[in-house]
């Protein structure tokens, strides 16, 4: 037995062993109905906010997944996180979606507003193949230069790495936000404290 499959010592204490991708199954448990609609489309307000996800090589992601976490259009952070309620009347500021086999996510929601004087962003989470964790990034909104020079996060960035994370006005009125997960133009990922990155 190598060293990197013990599991335990002479002494029997833990020793770490190297993670695994096994998957994807996000297509079996993760999805829910109507999950990519925070909002129901016919909202007044309504955005949508869509974009394809890359690898590396620059080929579409067919079967990764999404999350959305985001303020209200007040920019208070309100409702019940992560609730699966699509009764078009519980805000939960929370949404999942899969990509399609072209790669494509898309999300019915309302435009954000700014939350302690940060400019107003969506918090994005990626679970993909080939990743040992999830991805987190945001996708701010285009159109308020001085709004997205104040903002802390982005005004530590090179200017790259900020690109990567505004969103495109679409002439249809919707926001685009495609992802790469590495190589040129690599979206720009965030770490958390606590969270193994």
């Amino acid at each position: 037995m190598s060293e990197h499959t013990q599991v335990h010592t002479a002494a029997g204490d833990l020793v770490p062993t190297p993670g695994q991708t096994v998957g994807p199954f996000f297509g079996f448990a993760l999805p829910y109905e109507r999950g990519h609609e925070l909002v129901p489309p016919s909202t007044p307000g309504a955005v949508r906010l869509h974009g394809t996800v890359y690898d590396g090589a620059g080929d579409p992601v067919p079967d990764a997944i999404l999350e959305i976490s985001q303020a209200g259009a007040d920019g208070r952070v309100h409702g019940q996180e992560g609730t699966l309620a699509r009764d078009g009347m519980t805000w939960s500021g929370w949404g999942r979606c899969p990509t399609t086999r072209a790669g494509t996510y898309s999300f019915t929601t309302v435009v954000p507003g700014p939350v302690d004087g940060a400019a107003p962003f969506f918090a994005v989470v990626v679970f993909a193949r080939g990743l040992l964790n999830r991805l987190f990034t945001r996708a701010y909104l285009p159109g308020d230069d001085a709004a997205l020079a104040a903002d802390p996060l982005l005004s530590s960035l090179d200017e790259a790495d900020r690109a990567t994370l505004v969103a495109v006005a679409e002439d249809d009125g919707s926001l685009r936000f495609d992802i790469r997960l590495q190589g040129e133009g690599e979206t720009a990922f965030l770490t958390y404290p606590r969270h193994d990155a």
